[in-house]
Parts: C-alpha cells; structure tokens; sequence
C-alpha cells in the first residue's frame, strides 16, 4: 500500500446538491450496468422480423423514431463519423428488409448521409470503432444484395475486406468461440463464413454470444433461434431498442467505486454499501487471468482488470499482482489477445494497479508503460484511446496515476487541460459535457493534492458549471461497435469530481472541507 497524505481542497460553492447522498443512491443502482440504447445494436434485432418476432417491430419503430436530422443513425453529439457509419448502415439494411413503402424515403435519406460521413473518417480522433473493419464489408455486401451500394471508398473498402479475411484465418483453431473476444462482434463473419462459428462452444451462461445484443441477434438469425439468446434479448430490450453490450456488472461497479475512492469521501455508511460490490468484484477475480467487463464473460482482460486491482487495493482487499503482470508484452501490457494496437488507456491502468502495489518509478515494467505512453503522446500534449472518444478520459487518468510518482510524463498535459477550459468553465473535445468536465476537474484537483499548483479560478469556474449540468442523458463518449454512454459510470465521475472540489454537509461532523489524499 502506498503511504498517502492528506490534504485539503478548499473551494467552496454554492450547494445544490447533496453529493454523499447521490453518491448512495447511485451505490444502490449499480449493478448488471447502466447503457443507453444504440442504433447499431437496435438495427439487427430489427431483422429478426424475419423469423416473426414481436419484438422486431418494436425495433423497427426505435430506428424510425430516432434517425438525426441529416438522414444517418448513430450518436447526434459527438458526430463520429465510424459510428454514424455503422449506424446508418445498419439500419438502412434493416428497414429495407422489412420492405415496408414508408421506410424508402428513410433508407434514401440514409444512403445520402452513409456517402457524405464515409468520406470523413479520417477525421474521427480516436480511429475506428470497435471492428470496424471486420463489420462494415460484411454489411456493405448484404447492402449490395438489397441494392443499396454506398458511393466512393472503394479502395478503402478493399482494403478491409482483405483485413477481414486476414483477422478471421487468426481465430484460435480457425473457429469462434466464446473464449476469443471476435466471438463479441461474431456478425462479422456474414452468411458466407459461418463455417468458422465454433456453435457449440459459442454461448454465454446467459443465452448472449460475447454479451452483444448485435452478436446475439445474427446467431439467431443465422444460426438458431435458440430460446436462451431470444430471451436475453427480450430481458435486455428497453423502449424499443437494446444497448452495446450487457450486462457490464464488473465494469459498472468497478469503475464507480474507482471514482468514488479518488474523493475519499467514504464514512462507515457509504463503506458498507461499497462492500457488496467489492465482495462481488473480489469473488469474480481469477488468479491466472483477473476479470473481463462482466463476471460471466468468458473473455477476461488486461485494463478490467487491473482497475480491480487497483479498486480492491484501495479499499483493503489484497489481490496477487502476478495477474497483472502475466498481461506483460514485449514493449507494452495488452488489454485482449490477438488485439490489432494496444490499449493506451490499459497501460494507464496497469501503471495505476502496479503503482499501488508499490513497485518503484525505475521497476522495468512501470518504465516499459512510461516508454510506451511517452511514445501515444500527441503533439497537442495529450492522449487518446480506442477505448473513448475524447482524450480527456485517457488524459486525466493518466494525469491521476501520475501526479505525485511520475510528474515529468503529465506536466505540459496539466497545461493542455488549463488552456482548453471554455470561457464558462467546461471543458469538451467537441462539445462541452459534463462528463469532460469532470475527468478534467478531478485530474487538476489530484495534481494539487500531489503539491502542484493548479489556478484557483480554473477549478472555480469548472466546478461551478459543472454544478449546474450533472444530470443525464450524457452524450456517448465510450466507444464499442458504436458510441455508447455508461450512464452511471459517466455520474459517478461527475460526482467524484464535485466531492474533489467543494465542501458538502457532513451528517456526523456538520459542515468540513474535504478531506482527501494524494496516493
């Protein structure tokens, strides 16, 4: 355990909100994981009319009711153009399956937006979404099929489909089963390659292929409509649509409670309602490979899993750091195998669980991370992952592994966040959220608790818009086969930060500054 200091952050404002007590309410709802519903997602248990399914015209009515305003799917803020891509191109398919007279003007619509955001995903900060190139020629080769052939990129196209075929002859024994994480994203094999599904190793517990509504909706179409997946996507259906990915129950809590542990705002009360999601977390853990993004998943991972560490080690439980350490590649730590580029977000992570385990600046593996992370730095003085759409995420967390250990790596990013704050006090890489705001805020607040300084007015101003913007919806910033928001994740940042930042009432001792500590 690392020796901690403590330290006061003394900005008062004006108080609104009773954070310890949103802090409880949002400790009782974690859980099987918070998402919003997402079109890409939406768009293939839309298909399953196919096979009659109720809960397909449902579907359909979602896609219809929530095309943007330039024709395309997908996320309206941020415009990502990978996720409007996939998005549109989805539901574009599925509508014009149905076949119903009312959806052309929809589909054409939508095939005018697919050209314009294609020629603009170089534009996209964080790259593609997650398989992207495996996704998109399978889509685009049923879109043929259906007569909708989107203009241009033709080379680009070729280029992933040769990808496609290169990625899918590395599945481990050339078959997918629920032990590699392709098994995720198993739409990507089409109709043409279903002969590479392991189907009777394919299944999770729950009835999901890879916990993806999308994954899960094509093997019943494709494959078999088994009643345990038919079921896992009704359960999962809310308003018509589903989410990205569920359940997420080790991601939820996890990294809740990693937020929650950077304010040190923890009395008996609030422990106690932390220790069944630690239990939970500590009991899903595995020696030889720690944890994935949920406790039945049967892929486990390198950044899930050292963010266990790190959250089990803050709050007194002890886990083996060899777990970690067996994630060690030659120049870097890996989040999944077969991955086709680190995880810049995993390194920062790693570096966390290690520096908590008490391995010094010089250990090889804490400079193996350092070399790495010196060499994602972009020119502007900041990073940006896979993983999330903003470098703010990757940024701050950084900044919070760090501040105190390691400043020299963060110092011109501390920089970079000070002089990207907005006139009114928010920050936002496209626009200002308050989930920006706070990963900004809680990175500043750190660095101060590690005695540097930070200007008061820059904290000030933040947490006073920030104050006045903690409610959802929060626009999707993480990133999965499309944009998607963890919405409870994304509150528990918003309220870590408030926590780091102003004074709240005490039920025990009245009103104190808050108390926090520098590890």
């Amino acid at each position: 355990m690392l020796t901690c200091t403590p330290t006061i952050s003394f900005l008062e404002q004006p108080q609104q909100l009773d954070l310890r007590q949103e802090m409880m309410t949002l400790l009782r709802q974690i859980g099987p994981g918070h998402m919003m519903n997402t079109a890409y997602d939406t768009a293939w248990v839309a298909r399953l009319h196919k096979l009659g399914e109720p809960m397909a015209e449902e579907a359909l009515d979602w896609l219809r009711e929530h095309q943007l305003a330039d024709g395309s799917w997908g996320a309206e803020q941020p415009v990502y153009h990978h996720d409007r891509v996939i998005c549109t191109l989805a539901a574009a398919i599925a509508l014009a399956e149905r076949g119903l007279a009312e959806d052309r003007v929809r589909v054409e619509r939508a095939m005018k937006a697919l050209d314009k955001h294609q020629t603009w995903l170089h534009l996209d900060p964080a790259g593609e979404t997650v398989a992207f190139e495996m996704l998109l020629p399978t889509l685009i080769a049923e879109a043929k099929v259906l007569r909708l052939i989107p203009r241009g990129g033709t080379a680009m196209l070729n280029d992933m489909a040769r990808t496609r075929e290169t990625k899918l002859a590395k599945a481990p024994g050339r078959l997918i089963s629920r032990y590699t994480t392709m098994a995720h994203s198993t739409e990507m094999v089409g109709q043409d390659a279903l002969h590479l599904l392991d189907i009777e190793n394919l299944q999770e517990s729950n009835g999901s292929i890879g916990h993806s509504p999308s994954a899960t909706a094509f093997f019943t179409l494709h494959v078999w409509p088994e009643p345990k997946a038919l079921n896992y996507l009704s359960t999962n259906m809310a308003n018509g649509g589903v989410p990205d990915v569920a359940p997420f129950d080790i991601f939820e809590p996890a990294w809740t409670l990693w937020n929650l542990a950077l304010s040190d705002r923890n009395d008996y009360k609030m422990l106690n309602m932390c220790r069944r999601h630690l239990n939970f977390l500590e009991t899903s853990w595995r020696v030889e490979n720690g944890v994935g993004f949920a406790a039945d998943y049967s892929c486990r991972d390198g950044d899930d899993s050292s963010l266990v560490f790190e959250v089990l080690g803050r709050y007194g439980h002890s886990t083996n750091l060899s777990t970690i350490l067996q994630y060690e590649e030659e120049d870097h730590f890996r989040c999944f195998a077969l991955e086709s580029n680190p995880s810049i977000s995993t390194n920062i992570h790693v570096l966390g669980a290690l520096r908590l385990a008490g391995l010094p600046a010089k250990h090889p593996s804490i400079q193996k991370i350092l070399t790495f992370l010196r060499r994602q730095k972009t020119v502007q003085n900041y990073w940006i992952d896979k993983w999330h759409a903003s470098p703010y995420y990757a940024t701050a967390h950084l900044i919070i592994a760090c501040a105190g250990y390691y400043n020299t790596l963060v110092e011109d990013a501390i920089e970079w966040i000070v002089d990207t704050q907005n006139v009114d006090g928010s920050w936002g890489h496209y626009s200002a959220t308050a989930e920006e705001t706070a990963y900004s805020l809680q990175a500043l607040a750190i660095w101060r608790q590690s005695g540097q300084s930070v200007p008061n007015s820059t904290l000030k101003r933040g947490t006073a818009w920030l104050l006045e913007h903690t409610e959802p919806p929060y626009p999707p910033l993480w990133i999965g086969k499309c944009l998607y928001s963890p919405t409870l994740v994304v509150r528990s940042a918003i309220l870590s930060a408030l926590m780091l930042n102003t004074y709240t009432e005490n039920p025990l001792n009245g009103t104190y500054p808050e108390l926090s500590f520098s590890c």
